[in-house]
């Protein structure tokens, strides 16, 4: 903290009191233990300090970052910002400087900032014997956070934060099966429970068949349900999307099923309690029961709608927009008033009978991932088990219409049971429609946290069971 406001201070001396000045310096620190091919292959560690600067002067703004934190290095910050901020176009929308306010002590694991090589590495060889000699690969990853802000206005505050991840892959007949898992602390990763479930999957994921394109209930894993949490953070709940029109978000409106419940909550994850304007942060509601409540504001957004931020400005939030970054869908556990689970019909196209080729029921439990999801299965009567999503792209960003792949696995469900393994599919669906009134049959009882890149972000879900999933073709097509 000491640093950040050294750097006020220079720039008050080198520019004048009627500078406005935040200043926010980082220390990231992040290791990751590779393997593939069942061994290590490389052990990689980065430690950066960065000092991100911005000035308000005479009705412009600039900023900047560096990595040099000598008093030299500091000081040609200071002056090429300064030089750069008389220059600059104006800036009438400039919202001013977070005031003064108390932010929550930060709670992070040590131990888990501290790890070394030899743990990680403990945790690949446990992943890699619990698949009982299946060809694997993946990666352990242990990263820390300290950060310091200190703006003109007289806020000044500090916390740090830790987090472990592990996403592996074991290899059966050509097809893959994953398990993956984010925790505060290492020792909260079960790498030989995450091997097990990533061996079982790929071996029941083999000899899939092909199914029609249509739309089919689905139970998605939560993986699955991860990418519907970050493109609806990133297109729906940005608060500066919302001022422009641009997202689906209408707060007072129930958007959503009744089931639905999304809370953005850095404290759960053990976040920052403050974002990169020095605003504090904490649980923020975003749908409650169906109902939209609110979008995600940094001080520039909510300047522009005429209300407050919610402590969500973050280094990609001048371009892109403040986005929610601790977003869970709250683990229910109950059937809603859509109906009993598993109701709805299979239309265009979808496959009647027992998919081409059998299979065995008992051979192909590995599919299912865990008890919670095992029970939103048992109650479908017909449809698709998916695993995880990936190459998503937004279609039509106001609407929210997203087409992407499954992978890692996708399996035909028949009165409860999984009966075959099939192709990957590609999709084409609107997330809030699919998420919508009527639309969530049930909701899983246990969430589970998504490894991201350590850019801050977490999204944690339940498995959910959905009434109707657009898939629009094969893999290739």
């Amino acid at each position: 903290m000491a640093l950040a406001g050294q750097v006020v201070e220079l720039v008050r001396r080198l520019g004048g009191a009627s500078a406005q000045v935040e200043a926010t310096v980082s220390r990231a620190e992040l290791a990751l233990t590779r393997f593939a091919n069942s061994a290590i292959h490389q052990n990689v560690a980065e430690s950066a300090v960065e000092v991100r600067l911005r000035i308000h002067l005479d009705g412009r703004t600039v900023a900047a970052s560096s990595t040099t934190v000598d008093p030299d290095g500091l000081r040609g910050l200071v002056e090429r910002v300064l030089a750069a901020v008389r220059f600059a176009p104006r800036d009438p929308a400039w919202p001013g400087l977070a005031p003064p306010a108390p932010v929550a002590s930060s709670r992070w694991d040590a131990a888990t900032a501290q790890a070394g090589p030899h743990d990680r590495a403990a945790l690949v060889r446990a992943f890699v014997d619990a698949t009982e000699g299946l060809e694997t690969a993946g990666y352990c990853r242990t990263a820390f956070r300290s950060v310091a802000f200190a703006n003109s206005a007289g806020q000044a505050v500090q916390g740090h934060t830790a987090e472990a991840a592990m996403d592996g892959i074991a290899r059966a007949g050509g097809v893959d099966g994953t398990a993956r898992d984010c925790a505060e602390r290492l020792a909260d990763l079960d790498a030989a429970a995450l091997g097990r479930r990533a061996a079982a999957k790929a071996r029941a994921a083999t000899d899939p068949v092909e199914l029609p394109p249509g739309r089919y209930p689905v139970v998605l894993e939560p993986a699955a349900v991860a990418d519907l949490l970050e493109n609806l953070a990133w297109y729906g709940f940005n608060g500066k999307r919302y001022a422009e029109g641009q997202s689906f978000a209408e707060p007072g409106v129930a958007q959503f099923d009744p089931a639905v419940t999304l809370v953005d909550d850095p404290f759960d994850a053990a976040g920052l309690p403050f974002d990169l304007e020095g605003t504090p942060t904490g649980a923020l509601p975003l749908v409650d029961a169906g109902l939209t409540r609110t979008v995600v504001h940094d001080r520039r957004s909510a300047a522009a709608v005429g209300g407050g931020s919610t402590g969500h400005a973050w280094e990609g939030a001048s371009t892109v927009g403040p986005i929610p970054r601790n977003l869970r869908l709250v683990a229910a556990g109950a059937t809603t008033t859509s109906g009993p689970a598993g109701t709805a019909p299979v239309t265009s196209g979808a496959a009647t009978g027992t998919a081409a080729g059998g299979g065995a029921v008992g051979s192909l439990a590995g599919a299912v991932a865990d008890a919670d999801t095992a029970a939103l299965v048992s109650r479908m009567p017909r449809g698709l088990l998916v695993s995880d999503l990936w190459y998503t792209r937004v279609l039509d960003p106001k609407s929210l219409v997203i087409t992407g792949l499954t992978r890692n696995g996708v399996w035909l469900v028949e009165d409860g049971q999984v009966t075959r393994a099939v192709r990957d599919l590609r999709f084409t669906e609107s997330y809030p429609r699919a998420l919508g009134p009527g639309a969530v049959v049930e909701v899983g009882r246990r969430t589970a946290r998504q490894p991201n890149r350590w850019d801050g972000a977490r999204w944690e879900a339940p498995s959910l069971a959905l009434a109707s999933w657009n898939f629009t073709g094969g893999a290739s097509g």
